[in-house]
């Protein structure tokens, strides 16, 4: 039950920091964009940064721009969406996963040519830190060019964002689609909590404007999310069937102690002995058969997921499963209520058979072999 539970939720926690990683909690956009990653832009005169900052569960707020272009090299073609970001935009989830070069740095007065471009894209178009690529992009119905260099590859896993996104310096998009300096494609906006999502998502949408709108990353990534969410039934099932397996379990201990001990229930019972209190001796005991299995069950569950968090010795193809490991997180409370519950269904799940003991008679009992 154990790993059953931190699997869920390890697998939950990754894929969520994974998904906002790239688009964050929320994102506020302009009532008139559309999925063409040509949205229509937002001013940033018109959406008060610093009002949403302040906003209670709100951790961090970015603007953004998307722009869909080519990278065309001389063996291969491929299509992306450059992300752009301003100076000050949290690079921390891509540090984590970078795995060569390093992140690059948007200066205020120059426009920056770096690129952070995924390991998917990197061993598709034969490209390594350093090269020099040609991307191209069209506006207003032309053509239009740009050279930049690969500063860093990174590596999510998350193949469907892998595939698509590279990310560079903001005011080439503004450039391109002739935007002002305060003009992006939305705004993104981090949560402390996850939990607190759809709350802060209703006063972030509170705040602004009436002209634009704000979606959550499970408006955006629906098929993401309702994966994971399938999970959750498998993980309540499983949960059922071991429960269901000690309960039984601990029935048949019980019944197996009454046999053995029917000799003593009578004897108990020929000295005046009450039904109840013989019972409750019988039921103790095999509480304490639990207490000790439950014991042994959370020193080798426990130790299962410290070694699987600190090593990662099982695999998972990461294309299927967005993660190179299983992933596993736990908390306290979740422990302390699975060996709550556990040992409650047990103990009134073995009141069924300590009934037998009712209908030991003494007489029998004292001569049962």
């Amino acid at each position: 039950m154990l790993v059953a539970v931190a699997i869920l939720q390890g697998f939950q926690k990754q894929v969520r920091e994974k998904v906002a990683g790239f688009g964050a909690h929320i994102q506020i956009t302009n009532f008139d964009s559309n999925n063409s990653f040509e949205p229509a832009p937002v001013s940033s005169d018109e959406v008060d940064i610093e009002e949403l900052r302040n906003i209670q569960g709100v951790s961090a707020v970015h603007p953004f721009s998307l722009k869909a272009g080519i990278i065309k090299t001389d063996n291969q073609i491929h299509g992306v969406v450059l992300k752009g970001v301003d100076t000050f935009y949290d690079w921390s989830f891509f540090k984590e996963r970078l795995t060569d070069g390093y992140i690059p740095a948007f200066a205020d007065t120059i426009v920056s040519n770096e690129i952070l471009i995924s390991k998917k894209v990197a061993r598709l178009l034969e490209l390594k830190t350093g090269d020099d690529i040609r991307m191209y992009f069209i506006s207003e119905n032309i053509t239009r060019g740009r050279k930049f260099t690969v500063c860093g590859i990174y590596d999510t896993g998350l193949g469907e964002f892998d595939d698509m996104y590279i990310l560079g310096d903001n005011r080439h998009i503004q450039r391109l689609n002739q935007w002002s300096n305060d003009m992006y494609s939305g705004m993104e906006i981090k949560v402390e909590r996850f939990g607190d999502l759809e709350t802060v998502a209703e006063n972030v949408y509170n705040t602004i404007s009436y002209k634009f709108n704000t979606q959550t990353i499970r408006q955006l990534y629906p098929q993401i999310f309702d994966w994971i969410e399938i999970q959750d039934i498998n993980v309540l099932i499983i949960l059922i069937l071991m429960a269901l397996v000690a309960g039984i379990t601990m029935i048949s201990t019980l019944l197996i102690l009454i046999l053995e001990n029917t000799r003593t229930i009578g004897l108990l019972k020929a000295i005046g002995a009450q039904t109840a209190s013989i019972r409750k001796v019988f039921i103790y005991a095999t509480v304490y058969i639990a207490g000790y299995g439950l014991f042994w069950g959370n020193v080798v569950g426990l130790t299962l997921i410290f070694i699987q968090a600190k090593t990662g010795f099982i695999p998972l193809p990461e294309d299927s499963y967005f993660v190179s490991s299983v992933p596993v997180s736990i908390g306290i409370p979740e422990i302390l209520m699975i060996n709550l519950a556990t040992l409650v269904i047990c103990t009134l799940m073995m009141l069924i058979p300590s009934v037998v003991i009712r209908f030991i008679s003494p007489v029998k009992a004292l001569r049962f072999e």
